[in-house]
């Protein structure tokens, strides 16, 4: 199976990108499973019905969230009517789940949805909850398993990664808004730090520039809004699972000017 992962989706231009690409995408290189990340879709906070409906209609088969999944009153419907997780180490008490399992090509896939500690919200232990998850879809027969993990440090990224290396098909970060340059294959299993955003690309993290500077300047904030017009990218990597393990990866940019970038994930020995 082939499966696409696009990383956060940052407002209207954004929405607007992949509802332009996505399907173009998924003919063109063969893609059978689309997840994308949701916590930034409305307006740069959440997640409202309509936009949920734009981005399943565009193309997109489930979408995963974190530290901004709960920023809009219509998610908790969305949580239990549509195929949109938010993170599994949330306490069980709350809306929603933080796994899914999907058919693919005859195929079973595990989706799941991870948040860091560092900077977060208070939630149980990831990398418990990690293990626990990971056990349980193999109990159910799962072999390929997607893992979105939201998380600011790196650290907790890559430990994630260095902890089920082997047992899980992929592994990426979101969260930071950020794309790093570590897209590799090691023991089967396809890990990219943070495949950054989907939305504006020449501004802060997909936000109009002037509140973040004038933040760092004086230490005062204010209210963050995604520019209405701006230069926008989509950022997408696409994995062939195989019996539990990636054996091909490489990642898509998309600008909107029709520029493409296609680079391949590298292999470790």
């Amino acid at each position: 199976m082939r499966v696409a992962f696009i990383g956060d989706i940052v407002g209207r231009p954004g929405r607007v990108i992949i509802e332009k690409n996505l399907m173009k995408l998924r003919e063109e290189f063969e893609i059978d499973f689309v997840i994308a990340n949701y916590e930034n879709a409305s307006h740069g906070f959440g997640i409202t019905l309509k936009n949920a409906k734009e981005l399943f209609d565009a193309g997109i088969d489930v979408m995963t969230g974190g530290n901004h999944t709960w920023d809009k009153k219509d998610v908790h419907q969305l949580l239990e009517s549509s195929p949109l997780l938010r993170p599994h180490n949330y306490p069980e008490e709350v809306s929603g789940s933080g796994m899914m399992v999907f058919d693919v090509k005859g195929e079973k896939l595990g989706v799941l949805n991870l948040m860091g500690h560092f900077s977060m919200p208070y939630v149980d232990n990831v990398f418990r909850c990690a293990k626990s998850a990971v056990e349980a879809f193999k109990a159910q027969g799962v072999e390929n398993i997607f893992i979105d993990f939201h998380a600011e440090a790196t650290s907790e990224k890559r430990a994630m990664m260095m902890m089920l290396q082997g047992e899980v098909s992929g592994i990426i970060g979101t969260h930071t808004h950020v794309s790093t340059d570590d897209f590799q294959i090691a023991k089967g299993t396809a890990y990219l730090t943070d495949i950054g955003l989907t939305g504006c690309r020449d501004n802060v993290i997909g936000m109009e520039e002037k509140v973040p500077i004038e933040r760092f300047l004086t230490g005062v904030s204010g209210r963050f809004d995604v520019p209405k017009t701006c230069k926008s990218i989509l950022q997408m990597a696409v994995m062939e699972f195989r019996e539990g393990s990636c054996h091909e990866a490489f990642k898509i940019k998309v600008f909107d000017n029709g520029q493409r970038i296609v680079s391949d994930a590298w292999k470790e020995a």
